[in-house]
């Protein structure tokens, strides 16, 4: 059930003039006008079970208020405060309190607050606003004898609440009241909108085509803070009409969804970048820069972002419901094709290599077994490796010095000489077509490879939560790449200078950008668009899992109604067909292949691997000749 609470705040004087409903009998009682005046302002309730808080000053007397809620006969119970003394803002901080418990005890609250004192209205609108009492559901009702002038301290609560004021004038027994209503999002120096008129014979007209506490936020113009990101383009364009003689077209994901909630909502927007691109930070001093300090200073009505969800961040604005559940990932830049220079090994298994040594080894000896034992007179017998080394020749497909008489040698022979061509056809195949492959290097898989390499520089976004929480962290890996600054190795950028360190930093090696993965694969698509090969690379490993949403001042009404807008989005893939219609491009590289064909010669860097073998064979030689001529001389 949705509580709907309306707020009457009716004055009474502390100094000078005649109180609306003043202590003692005097000539010029209102309390009747008022009572008819409540009367009708209250039949607008759709509720028949409100209630009513009443406020007071401690200038009007309760035997007043005990007459007003006879009169009124109001269906769901009555609250009586009063604020006495010189300073009220002492007790309405503890009065609001007792007001919000009412209000969520009931279920249609109606408080009504009495005095003409300027500095208590002004107390109780401050105070009401830091209580958050003065939250959309509550309809406010100023009553005062006050003018517009001294009513203005007002205008920052009232324009953004439904309140109305409510301003008695008393002529020549001649009592009128006149309604005004302030416009969300219009200068402090704008005056209040008349919206209805009050007298004894005419009883309640309205000025406007608005009713009674409008729908303020009916067509408003919003300021949004927006700053370049993968989700938002910035253009701009000469326009000799713009001031400045340029225009910002802004374009992408974000872009269509502030249309698509303006068109819902109906309202339109301007755009306001901030003046040192932050999204985002908190100063020693307890001050916030960027976008999120202009929302919370109310500069601006929306925090378009979108923003990462922090706790920080909530303590000092509102968050919509998520638009985007999103990971971090590392971009680096794909190496060049090679050829591996041990790819002549690669065409055969590791077992069928280990299983060729073992043949060769065993058929040798069964054979020399088998010799010695039933032909002990055979020439060769006393000299196993010449049989192994027989052997070995067939393999490299070279001929037998060993003489083979007997027929079951000569079957073991010929059995050999087959598999040893099938092993060779194959290895000869496989290895012309692994030449032919190129290897494409992605080294930065990883958290943990990136932090054990030195040569490697991380870019971290400036101003942003997570790069506080890496600043904030203890332990654990992330302190290591907080660390690395120390080193050097990690630097801080804002999202405006991530495109042109992508073409440069990255580009070169030596630097990795951390990023979420969908302004990764916007990065990623606008580099294939340009050059049309993919250049970059994402990681496997994914980390921080973040929730991304647009901000608004704290207790702003927008909030809950762009909430049901942007759940409606979400629930009908609006957002990630915005995405791939503005990066067609977004998946093409994705895990892109690590290995391609290409048909080229072979350079000394694509087969040292077997010059490393053949060095090392001879090396190997030559070491065992002089073995055998030091044991010849012995």
């Amino acid at each position: 059930m949705v509580v709907t609470s309306l707020m009457l705040l009716v004055a009474a004087g502390v100094s000078g003039g005649v109180a609306l409903f003043p202590t003692s009998d005097v000539k010029n009682d209102t309390t009747p006008a008022v009572v008819r005046v409540m009367e009708q302002v209250l039949s607008t309730v759709a509720y028949s079970d409100y209630s009513i808080s009443f406020l007071t000053d401690g200038f009007t007397s309760a035997s007043t208020v005990y007459k007003l809620v006879d009169q009124l006969r109001i269906p769901g119970g009555v609250g009586i405060f009063e604020v006495a003394g010189e300073r009220p803002e002492i007790q309405l901080s503890l009065v609001i309190d007792h007001i919000k418990r009412l209000r969520e005890l009931t279920s249609h609250t109606t408080v009504l607050v009495i005095s003409d004192d300027p500095a208590f209205l002004a107390a109780f609108a401050e105070w009401s606003l830091k209580g958050r009492l003065l939250v959309w559901s509550t309809r406010l009702l100023a009553v005062t004898r006050l003018t517009l002038s001294e009513l203005h301290p007002l205008h920052r609560a009232f324009s953004k609440s439904n309140a109305m004021l409510l301003i008695f004038k008393d002529e020549s027994a001649n009592i009128r009241c006149n309604m005004y209503v302030h416009l969300p999002y219009s200068p402090k120096e704008a005056k209040a909108l008349k919206v209805a008129t009050w007298t004894p014979r005419q009883g309640l007209t309205l000025t406007t085509h608005l009713q009674l506490f409008p729908n303020k936020f009916s067509k408003p113009t919003l300021l949004a803070a927006s700053e370049v990101n993968p989700f938002n383009k910035i253009i701009t364009i000469q326009d000799a009409k713009a001031p400045g003689g340029q225009r910002s077209i802004y374009k992408g994901p974000v872009p269509e969804l502030m249309a698509y909630l303006a068109k819902g909502l109906n309202f339109s927007y301007t755009y306001v970048r901030p003046p040192n691109g932050f999204w985002g930070a908190k100063l020693s001093n307890g001050s916030w820069v960027g976008m999120v300090g202009m929302v919370k200073r109310e500069e601006v009505s929306i925090g378009v972002g979108p923003f990462i969800f922090s706790g920080q961040r909530a303590e000092v604005v509102d968050f919509t419901v998520p638009i985007l559940i999103d990971y971090w990932r590392i971009l680096g830049v794909r190496g060049r094709p090679t050829v591996d220079p041990w790819s002549f090994l690669f065409p055969l298994a590791p077992l069928v290599w280990a299983a060729i040594l073992a043949a060769l080894v065993m058929l040798p000896a069964v054979v020399f077994l088998m010799s010695s034992c039933f032909f002990p007179k055979k020439e060769y017998q006393e000299n196993w490796i010449l049989v192994i080394f027989g052997y070995s020749r067939i393999l490299l497909q070279q001929d037998i010095l060993v003489p083979v008489d007997l027929w079951w040698e000569r079957v073991m022979l010929a059995v050999w000489m087959l598999t040893t061509l099938v092993l060779t056809r194959s290895y000869a195949g496989n290895l012309m077509s692994l030449l032919a492959v190129r290897h494409i290097l992605e080294p930065y898989q990883s958290r943990r490879v990136v932090l054990d390499d030195p040569s490697v520089t991380m870019i971290w976004e400036r101003g942003s939560a997570v790069g506080r929480y890496l600043s904030s962290v203890k332990s654990g890996i992330y302190r290591e790449i907080a660390e690395a600054e120390k080193e050097g190795r990690l630097i801080w950028r804002t999202h405006k200078q991530f495109a042109g360190d992508i073409d440069t930093l990255v580009r070169r090696g030596d630097h990795v950008l951390m990023e979420v993965d969908s302004g990764l694969k916007a990065y990623v698509s606008q580099d294939f668009g340009k050059t049309g090969e993919c250049s970059f690379y994402e990681s496997k490993e994914e980390f921080l899992p973040l929730m991304f949403g647009m901000i608004g001042p704290k207790d702003s009404p927008l909030i809950p109604a762009l909430n049901k807008r942007i759940t409606s989005m979400t629930e009908a893939g609006l957002f990630f067909q915005w995405l791939k219609t503005d990066e067609p491009n977004s998946t093409v590289c994705y895990r892109a292949p690590t290995k391609i064909t290409v048909k080229s010669t072979l350079s000394l860097t694509n087969t040292w691997g077997m010059f490393v073998v053949i060095v090392t064979g001879h090396t190997f030689s030559l070491l065992v000749l002089c073995l055998e001529l030091l044991s010849h001389q012995r």
